[in-house]
């Protein structure tokens, strides 16, 4: 690649938009942990409490006129902040739609709605190097845990050639 492109080593990748990584011999982690600190921060939600499920039981998203507005900015604020988090936690994808469908007239329900936690999902992925013998394409596996829980996982021959084993673990942690 250096033939190819002006390069210069940094260091090892420890984090990049908002995303820690951490490297060790059993994978590549990905965590949002410093992102997720900086949003309690700003929206001055240290005091929030953490929920076994992404949207709670008891959570009412509806529309009474009662209900106080909450400021408009600062809930769009945190839906636009959330949204960021969803390509990598798909625990999340569903409560902060129902979220978002508020923006125009947000209450103190909605709101509170918005600042609950979630367990953390973690996943796994991993890939050979030319593995099938045939066309010499490489295969990758990946899982994912919502808490101690497996939710998903996939395997899957990559659609070209890689030419190394660094290019066939890249492409599986892209895909």
């Amino acid at each position: 690649m250096v033939k190819e492109f002006e390069m210069s080593m940094m260091g090892e990748l420890t984090f990049f938009l908002g995303v820690q990584i951490k490297q060790s011999s059993n994978g590549i982690s990905i965590y949002h942990e410093k992102y997720i600190k900086e949003l309690l921060k700003k929206f001055n939600m240290f005091d929030s409490k953490p929920i076994d499920t992404p949207m709670g039981t008891n959570s009412k998203m509806i529309v009474e006129e009662s209900d106080p507005l909450v400021n408009q900015t600062m809930y769009r604020g945190i839906i636009r902040s959330l949204l960021y988090l969803t390509a990598s936690r798909p625990d999340i994808v569903y409560s902060v739609g129902m979220c978002a469908r508020f923006q125009a007239c947000p209450r103190d329900s909605h709101l509170k709605v918005a600042k609950c936690d979630t367990f953390d999902l973690v996943g796994f992925v991993d890939a050979d190097f030319a593995g099938y013998k045939v066309d010499r394409k490489s295969t990758f596996g990946m899982v994912h845990f919502l808490g101690s829980s497996l939710i998903s996982w996939g395997t899957k021959k990559q659609n070209f050639v890689a030419l190394s084993t660094a290019e066939a673990e890249y492409v599986a942690a892209a895909a």
